[in-house]
């Protein structure tokens, strides 16, 4: 399930890293969150992590969010890995259904982050069994009861869940398809040690209620979380984390999809895991 204490980090590859979508039939469950409503601020002082509601409490309260526009100069940029082949294999293992055993390499931290961002960001976090599944799989043990109390209240919340467009157990209603998919478009590692690296993730988010009924219909967002995890119990966890808001791509001229296509859509394309 995972390498040894005394691997460290000498065996990065430190070039070479290439990312590969591995299909998955049996995803999380899911899907993303985060339309293009920004989080109220009292909500994410609740949560303490705004990565873990950003998409639905985005989507639910739309309001003055702070921008990610701002970037480092030039000079201390880090620069994209090249896209060939690492010879690393992916892992192989799951542990809730999550992806696990990660190498303790700057590699498998990566892999580690993006897989987390899916699992965070899909529908299964509305279902209370299945979300302390989700947090005790992806957090450390010193962080994973203080994060699973904040999101059972966040997530209880009927104001939250009316916003939303779900009722107040959580489901879509009658004859509409409830849609929360984050799909990672990018790693990069900030700073590494042995034993803690944090890691940024940019991904997409599909958000929303699709049905011809449906009063908040699927949108498309763009988040970067950072994610600071610590290597304990032989893999890679999350020991804290936070959102931002893009960076946000110009969108294309294309016509929306009806509520049809894009209902079949999610019940036909399955979600990936991620490898690095």
């Amino acid at each position: 399930m995972s390498h040894g204490d005394e691997q460290g980090y000498s065996d990065y590859g430190g070039t070479g890293h290439t990312r590969t979508r591995l299909p998955d039939q049996d995803p999380y469950g899911g899907a993303p969150r985060r339309p293009t409503r920004s989080p109220s601020r009292g909500l994410i002082t609740v949560v303490g992590v705004v990565v873990l509601l950003i998409a639905a409490i985005a989507f639910a309260n739309r309001g003055d969010h702070p921008s990610a526009n701002s970037s480092p100069p030039k000079g201390t940029r880090p620069q994209a890995a090249p896209t060939s082949p690492t010879g690393t294999h992916p892992v192989n293992t799951k542990t809730g259904g999550i992806p696990s055993g990660f190498a303790r390499t700057q590699q498998g931290a990566e892999s580690a982050a993006a897989n987390y961002a899916v699992a965070l960001g899909s529908a299964d976090m509305f279902d209370a069994a299945k979300r302390h599944e989700i947090v005790s799989t992806v957090y450390a043990p010193e962080t994973a009861a203080a994060r699973q109390s904040a999101m059972d209240r966040a997530y209880s919340s009927r104001d939250f869940l009316a916003n939303v467009g779900l009722t107040e157990d959580g489901t879509p209603p009658k004859g509409q398809l409830f849609v929360s998919r984050v799909v990672p478009a990018g790693t990069k590692v900030v700073s590494s040690k042995p034993d803690e690296t944090t890691v940024d993730v940019w991904y997409t988010t599909l958000f929303g209620l699709s049905g011809d009924a449906s009063k908040n219909p699927v949108t498309e967002s763009w988040y970067t979380s950072t994610y600071v995890l610590k290597w304990t119990g032989n893999d890679w966890k999350i020991a804290s984390d936070q959102q931002k808001d893009g960076p946000v791509p110009l969108g294309r001229d294309q016509r929306a999809s009806t509520a049809d296509d894009m209902t079949k859509a999610v019940e036909e394309y399955g979600g990936f895991t991620y490898a690095r």
